[in-house]
């Protein structure tokens, strides 16, 4: 049931929650969940009604980042399959473009997993929260695949440093560290703490003039964007030749078959 609705979208006064609905894959982007956001996104940026957007995931888990049945399993040619990878990494860049760019003030509620592009929406969320039980991680090159989209918007969050250790070593993260560094803004002890700590957010955020409150996301936007000219499109170049290589190939089979990848095997020889 969840797959035939990805994304529960609910509505109360200016207060817009959307809720990722695939909980048996942690989540993960799919091409129906990726289009129901897409869509959401699409209405919210004309929406003056609404005030404030609350992200989570269903299950215990926000994102478990792009669903890599789908990555590792294009057909066709070499040329076909390089397309088609390009053109999903395009997608997920504008995605998060689109998340940071909302007239909305942007709350994320973090639970469980928020790995590779969920972690891309946590950090092009305005605001972050997360459980003492969520876990932070950019595995990417674990997969034989690069962290292109979502590098940015780390940068922008925790600072240069912290993102190069992230998609560098590729560790999972528990929420006390994700709080030192500023990936989230705070940590509460379990579930119902962060539903009350969101809703006292949500309070403080419906104080402001709606108005003043997109004009201040502007301003912040004009200090200057996450993501420099031409990186973008840098970047889905660069998910699309190691989606299409034969790195990632044996990354996401050994992801799927719970083993090491040949890489491993080769350097302990």
């Amino acid at each position: 049931m969840s797959d035939e609705t990805p994304l529960l979208v609910t509505r109360q006064g200016g207060v817009v929650r959307a809720v990722l609905n695939r909980p048996a894959r942690r989540n993960a982007l799919n091409n129906a969940l990726s289009e129901a956001l897409d869509r959401l996104l699409a209405e919210l940026k004309e929406d003056r009604a609404a005030r404030v957007l609350v992200l989570s995931g269903a299950g215990g888990h926000f994102c478990a980042g792009l669903d890599l049945g789908e990555v590792g399993g294009e057909q066709g040619t070499p040329e076909q399959r390089m397309a088609a990878q390009l053109e999903r990494n395009r997608g997920i860049g504008a995605r998060f473009a689109a998340l940071a760019a909302l007239p909305q003030v942007v709350i994320s509620a973090v639970q469980g997993s928020a790995f590779a592009g969920g972690l891309g929406f946590v950090c092009a969320s305005d605001i972050a929260f997360a459980s003492a039980d969520a876990r932070f991680a950019a595995p990417e090159a674990r997969r034989g695949l690069v962290a292109a989209q979502i590098l940015p918007w780390i940068v922008r969050r925790t600072g240069r440093s912290h993102a190069a250790r992230m998609v560098l070593q590729g560790h999972v993260m528990d929420a006390a560290e994700a709080g030192r560094i500023g990936l989230v803004h705070q940590v509460a002890p379990d579930a119902p703490a962060l539903e009350a700590l969101v809703e006292a957010t949500v309070a403080d955020v419906l104080q402001g003039a709606p108005g003043a409150l997109a004009e201040t996301k502007a301003m912040l936007a004009a200090l200057g964007g996450a993501v420099p000219d031409g990186y973008a499109e840098a970047g889905a170049k660069a998910f699309a030749r190691c989606a299409a290589s034969g790195e990632a190939d044996e990354g996401i089979a050994a992801f799927k078959e719970r083993r090491a990848p040949a890489w491993l095997a080769t350097q302990s020889e």
